[in-house]
């Protein structure tokens, strides 16, 4: 199977596509955190980012790619959230339609958005098979270009640009960690790293509540869930073939953490390092605090992947 995978080239001239549409985002620091943890972490601020998440990198690369010929019909998708989001931003900037299936269950704030960029909202039942089978139903009703959330070279090779200012901006880490979910951003990661800082681990972190991509990487092929139920909204769909390819060829390892310890973690980054994180963000922070021996003595990047957060209904008010 061919699965047409980006490469490096691909991630520079997605960085030179989409620098005018996105922001070059900060590194913050925790003196507090770093005591904590053992480890001198660099947190990579995507919650800063244009639409407030990493995504919209991927997204504006699949847009400002397409063709004059292409670009009328628009771009569609599926997503969470942020992807939507991110695509709705980069669409509005190229004055293209977007539509966007979402499920019903996402943050109203994220729908609002969307509106707010002008998307079409499509809602489906939160689970990966309606969101697929409303969505098809969408492109058939409207040729648009799909932009897959993570499935797509495009978005991959745009994620990849995340990590690639990371290492412009510190020098000598020893290993990286973002969330996973789809696999998106760590599939950028590992196309960057692997790239121009192969001596770098790359660990993923993900919610003990919807541990698929933990499973697969322990069983060596892809496990997918349908529903899970987690705070970490952003992180409850499965890899694919793509994101699969970069996860089981250049991941040192996928940590978990509960509930809880996600929670924690959250409200510990908005007290300690005053910035507004969503929940799935807060993963990587809890499995360092949670495996400290991995990471303690090492210099850590830690992806912060964004900040899109209903405030009305913050996890440690539940």
């Amino acid at each position: 199977m061919d699965l047409d995978l980006p490469d490096f080239d691909d991630v520079i001239a997605a960085h030179e596509r989409i620098k005018p549409h996105i922001h070059r985002t900060p590194i913050l620091t925790s003196e507090y955190l770093n005591a904590l943890t053992g480890a001198e972490m660099f947190f990579k601020c995507e919650n800063f980012q244009k639409a407030g998440a990493f995504k919209v990198r991927g997204a504006s690369n699949a847009v400002f790619g397409l063709s004059d010929a292409e670009a009328p019909k628009g771009v569609a998708t599926h997503s969470s959230g942020n992807h939507g989001l991110s695509l709705s931003y980069a669409a509005g900037r190229r004055g293209i339609p977007v539509s966007v299936v979402i499920p019903r269950t996402a943050p109203q704030a994220k729908k609002d958005a969307m509106r707010g960029y002008g998307a079409t909202i499509v809602e489906c039942e939160p689970s990966t098979s309606s969101r697929e089978a409303v969505f098809a139903k969408v492109q058939e009703e409207t040729g648009a270009d799909f932009v897959h959330p993570y499935n797509d070279p495009r978005v991959i090779a745009g994620q990849a640009t995340c990590s690639r200012e990371l290492m412009e901006q510190v020098e000598g880490l020893d290993a990286v960690i973002a969330p996973i979910g789809g696999g998106g951003m760590i599939s950028g990661t590992c196309l960057t790293l692997s790239n121009i800082a192969p001596d770098v681990e790359i660990y993923a972190a993900e919610p003990e509540q919807a541990d698929d991509a933990y499973r697969s990487f322990k069983a060596g092929h892809i496990i997918a869930d349908d529903a899970p139920v987690t705070v970490a909204d952003g992180l409850k769909v499965p890899l694919k073939e793509r994101t699969w390819h970069f996860v089981s060829n250049h991941v040192t390892d996928i940590l978990l953490a509960s509930e809880q310890e996600i929670i924690d973690a959250m409200h510990l980054t908005w007290q300690r390092m005053k910035i507004v994180i969503e929940p799935s963000c807060a993963v990587p922070l809890a499995t360092i605090l949670k495996n400290r021996d991995v990471f303690a003595g090492k210099r850590v990047g830690v992806i912060i992947t964004g900040g899109n957060v209903d405030l009305k209904s913050l996890p440690w008010n539940a």
